[in-house]
């Protein structure tokens, strides 16, 4: 459980841990005293990022909660580092580096971000507010809530072996914050998935013997990714075992081997460490029963304001439904555009919204300015 105001980042690295939220305290965020904003936005991949800078433009405060342990969704967690090419104005750029940008976007509004909180319920009031109330505790008095939860709540496929457990963030790892964490080590990648064959491919330049382990022979990533790992296999680079992670070996809680179970029965190879790479788990968890209209999992809205069938709940970015829904992230972008006008009327009732060209904007200006000094 974590909360923070949006970070530098070194984008040669895994969003780094994120730090208490500026000007919070202990005491906030309680149901004595909840941390009230216009909007809270459940969240933090590149359309929830977007949405806090929106935010910001058109007037409105906001906090992003999320239930994963890092900025940046799915994008951080699946594809770091490979390409995107449909970002108007980017050419190219990693996903990695379009979370960073879109932080940097953000910093001149010091929107708060509270990372590995799963949003479970929320509950309208008599004045029309909202409480929310989130996994780990935290309590929100809001206008309205933005759901940019992509596929829903993420959670990495574990191994089902109870000595994984006590080595979990030492030995067994659901994903890789540093490559450098694994230098001169061996490894074993488990997974046959993009991530896996990505992650293998990028550690076999800094493990002293690295190892992927998948249940067949057969990928469910892309050809090129599957090619260069024959290439690697070949050239000595890396070693690949058609089998499954049956049991793992750590005397005095550092592990040395693992049991990887085949056809023909088991053999033991040393490792340090052990990358698990099963994939992500998605789902809405508690967002389903909220009381919201939902087809295939996703959340029925309306395409003029991207409101959902409970009015004050807006849905943006791949967990939104509807007509010719494209699950792009420019789409997202506009979607958070559009929905946060009409948020804007639950926050400020008595209020008329003046639009202003961004170029005009004084006030963003200055923000912008004093951001970067």
């Amino acid at each position: 459980m974590t909360s923070e105001a949006v970070p530098s980042t070194d984008a040669s690295q895994a969003t780094p841990a994120p730090q208490q939220a500026s000007g919070q305290d202990a005491s906030q965020g309680t149901p004595d005293v909840p941390l009230r904003t216009d909007i809270l936005i459940v969240g933090a991949g590149p359309v929830g990022l977007f949405a806090a800078f929106e935010a910001g433009v058109i007037g409105l405060s906001c906090h992003i909660v999320d239930a994963l342990d890092r900025i940046g969704g799915q994008c951080t967690e699946l594809y770091p580092d490979k390409p995107i090419y449909d970002i108007p104005a980017i050419p190219s750029c990693t996903a990695r580096e379009l979370v960073e940008r879109l932080l940097e976007q953000c910093r001149p509004f010091d929107v708060p971000i509270h990372l590995g909180q799963r949003v479970d319920t929320v509950e309208q009031r008599d004045d029309g507010r909202w409480t929310v109330k989130t996994s780990q505790g935290l309590v929100f008095d809001v206008a309205a809530i933005l759901l940019a939860a992509g596929n829903g709540a993420f959670a990495p496929q574990r191994l089902t072996l109870d000595e994984a457990v006590p080595l979990e963030g030492r030995h067994v790892h659901y994903s890789v914050p540093r490559l450098a964490d694994f230098a001169g080590k061996n490894v074993v990648v488990a997974g046959g998935g993009d991530s896996a064959l990505d992650w293998a491919l990028a550690l076999r330049s800094v493990a002293r013997k690295l190892t992927l382990v998948h249940r067949r022979n057969g990928f469910s990533a892309v050809d090129s990714s599957v090619e260069q790992m024959r290439r690697a296999v070949d050239a000595g680079e890396m070693t690949f075992m058609v089998g499954a992670v049956g049991g793992l070996s750590a005397p005095d809680g550092k592990l040395e081997s693992l049991e990887i179970r085949q056809i023909g029965g088991a053999t033991q190879i040393e490792a340090d460490h052990l990358v698990v790479l099963y994939g992500l788990v998605a789902n809405l968890g508690p967002i389903a029963d909220w009381g919201l209209s939902l087809h295939a999992g996703r959340i029925d809205v309306d395409t003029s304001n991207y409101e959902s069938s409970r009015p004050g709940i807006f849905a943006v970015g791949d967990v939104a439904n509807y007509p010719n829904k494209q699950k792009l992230i420019l789409s997202g972008f506009h979607e958070a555009s559009l929905a946060l006008r009409k948020a804007y009327t639950y926050a400020y009732p008595e209020q008329k919204r003046v639009h202003v060209h961004s170029s005009y904007d004084a006030r963003l200006a200055a923000r912008v300015a004093a951001s970067t000094e």
